[in-house]
């Protein structure tokens, strides 16, 4: 029914920069929130930052100045612009969307492929 396609992972260097992309496409009547996560190796899902629909957003603290979310709700597409990146944020980032879908007005939480993102020292 929906979609969530991720772009712009890839390897780059301690305090170097990436934009993660996700496009949310189906049968969508509107989105709430959106965010990212990551998964390291080993470890857990955890939240990296979410944004409501009006723009309000949250952060985890290790990311705290450093990344920065947005989404564009004409194309149905949250960023995630991360910067002074660290080698602790390699992960593969997973976005989320709770999609109200179009026809039965569902709330459907979907989910992105991922993309990785390694950081080297």
């Amino acid at each position: 029914q929906v979609q969530l396609v991720e772009s712009g992972g890839g390897l780059v260097q301690a305090g170097g920069s990436l934009r993660l992309s996700c496009a949310a496409s189906g049968s969508i009547f509107s989105i709430n929130d959106m965010g990212w996560y990551r998964q390291a190796p080993g470890k857990q899902r955890e939240l990296v930052a979410s944004i409501t629909s009006g723009g309000s957003t949250n952060y985890a603290d290790s990311v705290k100045g450093r990344f920065t979310i947005s989404r564009d709700n004409a194309k149905n597409t949250v960023y995630l612009q991360m910067n002074s990146l660290k080698p602790e944020d390699t992960a593969v980032y997973y976005c989320n969307a709770h999609v109200i879908t179009a026809g039965l007005g569902s709330l459907y939480v979907s989910w992105g492929q991922g993309t990785q993102v390694t950081v080297s020292s």
